[in-house]
């Protein structure tokens, strides 16, 4: 069992050879015993953990990698495969998209608890399922969340630009100089146009020519492999969701109508709240809703977007439909921001960040008359370089991480 498994680990792991280190990386205590990266499908969860796996062990006698999907995981169970590992001397154990393995969490509880010296590091794509056990892990695991490329990590990796991670109060207190230093530096705007389109997923470092193709590969994966087995959703009801996501990319941005979409679907009212909802926890969508205490996905009147502006590209072009220039803006601002900010609806302007900055979203003509009377109110305008008084420049918000 241990050699056929070792043959797979090695095979796997010889594909790698990515040298430069995503933003989490750093965030991640790699002493816990048990630690679970999660994220959407494509962002570089598993070139994360064969990263590390590389720089701490580099033997699969120490640390063993296998995939929860992989047949032979699945013939030999999770917990006998630790079991033999740790008995042969194994001090680690990688167990990428373990979600796909049926009974993960039980087998993987029952494999901390009995081997309490070993370290388990697990991943796993968004999905409910995953959410669900994190309660009954919660002492045992530590989670981390994961996304795909900022804007400044896109030029770093793809375009060998490599310049620092910026503060919100750095950003908004001095972005004028910021953006002029930077722009002396790189045509930026063409860069970051090029983000916008094709630049949030990893896998734009093996080229642009397959690119949409790969991210509507991930959602069709998200659809029919994870919301669909884990909700136990027949084939039928698979093409609403499509449908929902078509319906949110000609939107400018989405505001859900629950009454509507659930006549011109055909399907009930809490089955929209629920799909919607599948499709968030997923990483395909994002919701935001007013600056209120406990507001549940579209439970509320709010906005719905995607989770990176790449997603409508990818999903519009293959319905021939115009992608709209707003909804990517403030689907980026919003993708950007909610990392390590809260992001909520305001009434007058696009977004409420920490309870405390007002924002609106535009392009070069976004006039300052919507924000005059607003404190602390900013527009975040694309199609300039460098910013001056209340706009900043788009762009500098992908700086964050």
């Amino acid at each position: 069992m241990l050699d056929e498994l070792r043959s797979i680990h090695n095979d796997t792991v010889s594909s790698y050879d990515q040298k430069k280190r995503r933003y989490i990386e750093s965030q991640i205590n790699w002493e816990n015993q048990c630690i679970c990266l999660s994220g959407p499908r494509g962002v570089g969860k598993t070139t994360l953990l064969i990263q590390h796996y590389l720089e701490k062990y580099g033997s699969p006698e120490l640390c063993l990698y296998i995939s929860g999907d992989n047949i032979n995981v699945v013939s030999n169970g999770i917990y006998n495969i630790v079991r033999e590992h740790f008995k042969y001397g194994g001090k680690a154990i990688i167990i990428d998209e373990i979600h796909k393995y049926p009974n993960w969490a039980q087998e993987l509880k029952n494999s901390i608890d009995t081997y309490k010296n070993g370290k388990f590091i697990i991943s796993g794509s968004s999905s409910l399922d995953l959410i669900k056990a994190k309660y009954d892990l919660s002492r045992r695991v530590v989670y981390y969340n994961m996304k795909g490329f900022s804007f400044r990590e896109y030029l770093s990796f793809a375009e060998g630009i490599d310049l620092p991670v910026l503060d919100l109060n750095e950003i908004l207190k001095n972005h004028s100089s910021i953006s002029t230093g930077i722009c002396s530096k790189t045509k930026i705007l063409k860069h970051f146009d090029e983000y916008m389109t094709h630049g949030y997923y990893p896998f734009i470092l093996e080229g642009k020519d397959e690119y949409f193709q790969k991210v509507l590969n991930c959602i069709e994966k998200v659809l029919y492999e994870d919301i669909a087995v884990i909700f136990n959703l027949t084939q039928p009801k698979l093409p609403i969701l499509k449908k929902m996501l078509w319906l949110i990319s000609t939107s400018n941005p989405f505001v859900p109508n629950i009454a509507g979409m659930s006549r011109d679907l055909g399907i009930s009212k809490e089955y929209v709240y629920s799909y919607l909802e599948f499709l968030e926890t997923a990483g395909i969508l994002n919701s935001v809703n007013e600056n209120t205490e406990g507001a549940k996905l579209v439970r509320k009147a709010g906005k719905i977007y995607f989770e990176n502006p790449n997603i409508p590209v990818a999903i519009n072009g293959a319905i021939k439909k115009e992608t709209l220039t707003g909804m990517m803006r403030e689907t980026f601002f919003l993708n950007q921001l909610n990392l390590l900010h809260k992001v909520s609806l305001h009434k007058q302007c696009d977004f409420l960040v920490d309870d405390t900055f007002s924002f609106e979203i535009g392009g070069p003509s976004k006039k300052t008359a919507q924000i005059r009377e607003i404190n602390d109110g900013l527009i975040a305008m694309d199609g300039i370089e460098t910013g001056y008084g209340r706009k900043i420049p788009l762009y500098l918000f992908g700086f964050l991480y």
